[in-house]
């Protein structure tokens, strides 16, 4: 099969292609001309790079030929920060994903896997766990953009027959995730504890969050990949929810370090509790979580002093 993964450069894209090329696939790439290429290092002789935009026709329509199937990973926004333009998150993604269903459409590609957000396309929620029947109602552009781009997934399978997954992701985590960036607890904690540096939590602590490593995920998008299945929604994700506050308790156990931890106004975009029933993905994708959470910490812990 030939692959083509969107954003395949980043945090989760790289460890796809790391799964895709272990498979015997073959991987073209497709990101920013400017990107950070230091995740594809193993795997940069062996797969065929493309830089471009995103938000370009004429470079998406390059790179989709002779692929077999996309895996879309590509955003432009974060959930924190989408409302403060929800214009340029339609523009630059929902659009641009239409986009590359025409083009995908066009030029004969199978299958089309998504990442979704498995906690932002639910928002608040009157029952634990939440399954893919529960009602929508995100509280950001970020959610509302992807929930729309599902929708448009399923248009484009029933007036032109293109397959699709779509994967509503937990809160992933793990080696190459940026310590310095706005998303990932996990990673951004790490961070600012190997510099010894305060941990600033928004909010009191008590918001819980699903953590699904990384490895675990990619198992996931791969099986999403080889198969034609009668459910094309999955929560991916751990199914047992971890506050901020514990979050913080165990990286301290796992690093041997302490840091102060300062508590900052709460967010109107974060949902109290969040974590996703995967008994479908068990059941249809016969996929699910094998990392220990703690020995998912540790391995992250010693690469971010190693790397990050």
């Amino acid at each position: 099969m030939n692959y083509l993964v969107l954003g395949g450069a980043g945090f989760i894209g790289s460890h796809v292609v790391d799964g895709l090329l272990a498979a015997g696939h073959q991987v073209r790439v497709f990101d920013r001309p400017d990107c950070d290429l230091d995740n594809l290092c193993q795997a940069r002789d062996r797969i065929d790079l493309w830089g471009g935009d995103f938000t370009q026709a004429d470079d998406l329509t390059g790179a989709l030929e002779d692929i077999d199937l996309v895996i879309h990973l590509v955003g432009t926004v974060l959930p924190a920060t989408s409302n403060l333009d929800p214009l340029y998150d339609i523009e630059t993604n929902l659009k641009s994903t239409v986009k590359l269903l025409q083009l995908a459409v066009e030029k004969g590609v199978k299958k089309v896997v998504f990442a979704s957000s498995g906690g932002q396309v639910y928002g608040p929620v009157a029952a634990l766990p939440i399954s893919e029947t529960n009602p929508t109602e995100p509280l950001s552009s970020y959610g509302i953009i992807k929930l729309t781009t599902e929708k448009y997934l399923k248009l484009f399978h029933q007036l032109y027959n293109l397959d699709y997954t779509i994967l509503r992701i937990a809160n992933p985590y793990g080696e190459r995730q940026k310590t310095d960036a706005r998303q990932g607890a996990i990673a951004v904690f790490s961070g600012r504890i190997k510099k010894r540096q305060p941990i600033e939590i928004w909010g009191d602590g008590s918001v819980a969050r699903d953590y699904l490593y990384i490895a675990d995920l990619v198992q996931a998008v791969l099986k999403a990949c080889s198969r034609s299945l009668p459910f094309k929604l999955f929560n991916i994700g751990r199914g047992r929810p971890l506050s901020l506050n514990e979050l913080v308790r165990l990286l301290m156990e796992v690093s041997g370090r302490e840091v102060p931890v300062i508590y900052k106004e709460a967010r109107s975009c974060d949902s109290p509790v969040n974590f996703l029933d995967c008994q479908r993905a068990s059941h249809y994708l016969e996929w699910e979580p094998q990392v220990d959470f703690r020995i998912g910490l540790q391995r992250t812990w010693e690469w971010v002093l190693a790397h990050g």
